[in-house]
């Protein structure tokens, strides 16, 4: 996933990592499950002072007076403005100075930039394990050292340590996670349509007909941003072909002309073939950035442009800019059950030191740490893998729920596929996976052609095909 205007950036898991083969899916559905309303918010509710200080501190920070440091990161809007906060933080404690650098899509790309021009920003956070892997192989990326591990150790589940890691040593830290397998609703629409939250992916499809019936479009897609279908095709083949085929084609130890993607893009066009199920049908759909698709669920009264969106738990943020409560007028449920178990598919972004110093390391120790993670939390539309942060940091009773479900998923989750692979493939507007599920939404009915597009680009990016 990737990030846009108010959003996200978030996903995939390194080849390292090596979690559970399970799905968390019963947790989840319970967790989630009947969601009241909240009186805090939308997405930048809850308390603004910026949360835990010096008083209450769980980590040991070096004072760091005249040291200077740039913090580089794809996060715009309401994301970077809450993450500010945090840095703000780190400075009062150190006494360093932070700089954030916006950074651009591809994040590689735009680092390459800076390590070219000898001028490459102290730590980046970047939104792949992929590209963390691609940092190391370049020789840019720096190890944690041991107070960073140490933070690590005490905050996080094995699972989120190991995808940060490259060759058995620690690159990263994972400062921010995402569910990324939620669908949210209008919940005047359901109520208005009698439409109820399905549990399977054969509910789902009654659920849209029942909207559809009503005289709303059933979902809404932000498929400008290739990102969006990547995910829509992660969870679909998660939960149909299993967590040991998902790692399989994740490391393109399968071909995209197996049979099981046959299987998840026949099963993805049994609702993008439907166009009067798309706001805008596929074109207008190919036109919808994220978080336009987000918010023309949630605005126009009685008669949004559509009754559903699929996206993670960072959907929060972009609900905050309409009028509708998180809670109440916005609902969510558990992306269905496609096959035996619904998927949990996450996401995240890490933090990685390329210029190795004192005043660097601290900061990766104090993102890893709990109190940076829960000045964040209390900002809401973020979600920390760190199992320190206390729960009721989260501004709203469904933050709070899906964080709960995050955390007691344990490793029993699977990273993002896209953002494991090479973002020549996976992280690239306009190009491999992203571009391929875009001319897939435009014409569902190519899935043989889909499929070899996909490979073709695949073998391109990991090399020989393998």
């Amino acid at each position: 996933m990737h990030s846009t205007s108010t959003t996200i950036r978030t996903h995939r898991t390194s080849r390292a990592a090596k979690a559970a083969a399970a799905v968390a899916a019963g947790a989840l559905a319970l967790s989630l499950t009947a969601c009241g309303g909240s009186d805090d918010d939308k997405s930048g509710g809850g308390d603004k002072s910026g949360g835990a200080t010096a008083s209450g501190s769980t980590v040991t920070l070096p004072k760091l007076n005249g040291a200077h440091l740039e913090v580089a990161a794809v996060w715009t809007g309401g994301e970077q403005k809450n993450f500010k906060q945090v840095l703000a933080e780190f400075e009062k404690r150190t006494g360093a100075q932070v700089t954030f650098v916006p950074a651009q899509d591809p994040i590689i790309n735009f680092l390459g930039s800076k390590v070219a021009g000898g001028q490459p920003p102290d730590v980046a956070l970047l939104p792949q394990p992929g590209a963390i892997k691609q940092a190391v192989d370049k020789g840019w990326a720096k190890p944690l050292g041991p107070e960073a591990q140490a933070q690590l150790a005490k905050n996080y589940s094995q699972g989120w340590q190991d995808i940060g890691k490259v060759d058995g040593k620690q690159y990263g830290a994972y400062y921010k996670a995402a569910n990324k397998s939620l669908i949210w609703y209008n919940a005047k629409v359901f109520e208005n349509a009698g439409a109820s939250e399905p549990k399977t992916w054969k509910d789902l499809l009654t659920t849209a007909q029942t909207v559809y019936d009503s005289g709303v479009t059933p979902f809404s897609v932000g498929g400008a941003d290739g990102w969006t279908l990547t995910d829509w095709f992660e969870n679909v083949y998660l939960s149909q072909a299993g967590p040991e085929k998902y790692d399989q084609l994740a490391q393109h130890k399968i071909k995209w002309t197996d049979p099981s993607v046959k299987q998840a893009l026949t099963t993805l066009a049994q609702i993008w073939s439907k166009k009067d199920y798309l706001a805008g049908g596929p074109q207008g759909a190919l036109q919808t950035e994220f978080p336009v698709s987000v918010t023309q669920t949630f605005s126009g009264g009685d008669q949004p442009k559509a009754g559903m969106v699929f996206e993670g738990d960072f959907a929060q943020v972009n609900i905050g800019e309409t009028k509708a409560k998180v809670g109440t007028d916005a609902k969510v449920f558990p992306f269905p059950a496609v096959g035996a178990n619904a998927p949990v598919v996450s996401g995240g972004d890490a933090a990685v030191i390329l210029k190795d110093s004192k005043a660097a390391q601290a900061l990766v120790t104090f993102l890893a740490s709990s109190d940076a993670a829960t000045i964040q939390a209390k900002l809401g539309g973020y979600l920390s893998p760190n199992k320190n942060v206390p729960n009721s940091a989260y501004p709203n009773e469904v933050q709070r729920k899906i964080a709960q479900a995050l955390i007691a998923s344990g490793d029993n989750f699977r990273f993002d596929m896209s953002d494991q692979a090479p973002q020549a493939f996976g992280g690239t507007p306009g190009k491999g996976e992203w571009k391929d599920l875009q001319d897939f939404l435009k014409n569902p009915g190519d899935v043989a052609g889909t499929q070899a597009k996909l490979e073709k680009d695949a073998a391109a990016a990991y090399g020989n095909g393998s």
